[in-house]
């Protein structure tokens, strides 16, 4: 036990180390072991990272199948989409999920706390930062990885998920 603990801890220190005077934080996701998120999160913080959300009750998360419903179903506009979840759970912050940044000036518009950008290249991330504003936070996420990171936090996102912390984190020896 103490050895995964362990080696996720370690994982997030290199994450975190490998984007120091970028501004931009390393989050965990939801990507846990049955029965062991409070424990994984717990390490996530140990090693430098913060945690995203313990699930799906602390933050509204429209990812890209709830947007795919919402076009299925709806008329409206991914704006729309933003203030009918502002509606139905005002105490929560809202994040919105884009893969274009034609997307995101769309839900841009609606002023979520968050947007994720996932699997954008650079380019894309720095044009997405470029637009953002104050107000709203940028989450990058898809893929990223030791090889990527630094080039990711340097497009300006505040943040950046990796799965890899809980679900890739190879056990420390401790022997």
């Amino acid at each position: 036990f103490l050895q995964r603990m362990t080696g996720i801890a370690t994982l997030v220190r290199i994450y975190v180390e490998r984007v120091a005077g970028t501004g931009a934080a390393i989050l965990d996701t939801r990507k846990t072991t049955p029965l062991h998120r409070a424990l994984e999160k717990y390490a996530v913080t140990c090693g430098g990272g913060e945690n995203h959300r313990m699930g799906l009750y602390d933050r509204i998360m429209l990812k890209d199948n709830h947007l795919a419903q919402w076009r299925k179903h709806n008329d409206g506009s991914l704006e729309d989409m933003v203030h009918a979840a502002r509606k139905a759970c005002p105490e929560l912050d809202i994040e919105v999920e884009v893969e274009s940044v034609e997307d995101f000036q769309k839900v841009a518009a609606a002023k979520p706390e968050w947007i994720l950008l996932d699997n954008m290249s650079p380019d894309q991330m720095r044009e997405c930062v470029a637009l953002s504003g104050e107000l709203i936070r940028l989450e990058a996420s898809g893929g990223i990885t030791l090889e990527t990171i630094l080039e990711v936090a340097e497009t300006g996102a505040d943040a950046i998920s990796v799965g890899a912390l809980t679900h890739s984190a190879t056990w420390a020896d401790l022997a």
